[in-house]
C-alpha cells in the first residue's frame, strides 16, 4: 500500500474548511494537516494533526509540513475586514498568496484554490476582482497542477458570518436554482460539503495543468471522491 498523501490545509476554520476536516476522516489514502491561526475543534473520529501559528510564521510551519498537495480555503468577509480595501486584501490576496508560495517553495505538486464564482481580475467589482487577481498570481506558481474552484452560493452553517442577504438567498436558493438553467448553471448555489469532497479530490489527481472548476465540475469531483473511498 502507498504512503498517504501529505495534504495541508489552510482555511480550516471556515465553512469549507471545516467540511473538509469532516471529508478527511476515515480515508487512509490521505493524511491532512491544518495550519490555523487559533484552535479549532477536530471533527469526531478525525486522525489528523492540527497546527496553531500566527500568520507571519505560516512560511515556517508549511516547510515544516512539506506537503504533497495543498487546499488552500482562506477567506475573510467585506463586513469583517471593516470594509476596508486593504485589510480584506491582507487576508484573500497577501494572506493567500504567502500560503501558496510556502507550498510551492516546500514542494507541494497540487495547490487547490477555493474562490469564487465570477471571479476576474477586470471585474468592477472588488470583491471578485481582488478573488480574480489571485487567481492570476497562482497561476505563475508553477504548480505541477493547479486546481481553482470556483462555486457558486455556499450552503452549510456559519453561524454570525452570514449577511442578512446571503441567509434570505440560502433559503430562497432550492427555488431560485430552478431558474438557473444553462449557462447560468454556474451561478445556482452548492453544498460547502461537496466543495469539500471535490478539494479532497484535486489534492489527489496527478494530470498536470490548471484547471477551473464550476459547480458542475466541482460536483463531478466530489463523486469520484466518494467513489475511491
Amino acid at each position: 500500500m502507498s504512503e498517504p498523501k501529505r495534504v495541508l490545509l489552510v482555511g480550516a476554520t471556515g465553512l469549507v474548511g471545516t467540511r473538509t476536516m469532516e471529508a478527511g476522516v476515515g480515508r487512509e489514502d490521505l493524511r491532512l494537516i491544518a495550519l490555523t491561526r487559533r484552535e479549532a475543534p477536530l471533527p469526531p473520529g478525525a486522525r489528523m494533526e492540527m497546527l496553531v501559528a500566527e500568520p507571519a510564521e505560516w512560511g515556517t510551519s508549511v516547510a515544516a509540513v512539506a506537503p504533497d498537495a495543498a487546499i488552500c480555503a482562506l477567506g475573510t468577509t467585506w463586513r469583517k475586514a471593516g470594509e476596508v480595501e486593504a485589510a480584506f486584501r491582507a487576508v484573500d490576496e497577501e494572506l493567500v498568496l504567502r500560503v501558496a508560495r510556502a507550498a510551492r517553495g516546500a514542494g507541494a505538486r497540487n495547490f487547490v484554490l477555493v474562490s469564487s464564482v465570477g471571479a476576474d481580475r477586470a471585474s468592477r467589482a472588488f470583491y471578485l476582482r481582488v478573488k480574480g487577481e489571485v487567481e492570476a498570481a497562482a497561476r505563475q506558481l508553477g504548480f505541477h497542477r493547479l486546481d481553482i474552484l470556483r462555486p457558486g452560493l455556499l450552503r452549510g452553517p456559519r453561524g454570525e458570518d452570514r449577511r442578512r442577504g446571503e441567509r434570505l438567498a440560502i433559503l430562497a436558493s432550492p427555488l431560485t436554482d430552478l431558474f438557473l438553467g444553462g449557462g447560468r448553471r454556474h451561478l445556482r448555489s452548492i453544498d460547502a460539503r461537496s466543495v469539500a469532497r471535490a478539494a479532497l479530490q484535486f489534492a489527489r489527481e496527478k494530470a498536470r495543468g490548471t484547471f477551473v472548476h464550476d459547480n458542475d465540475s466541482i460536483l463531478r469531483a466530489a463523486r469520484r471522491f466518494d467513489g475511491a473511498a
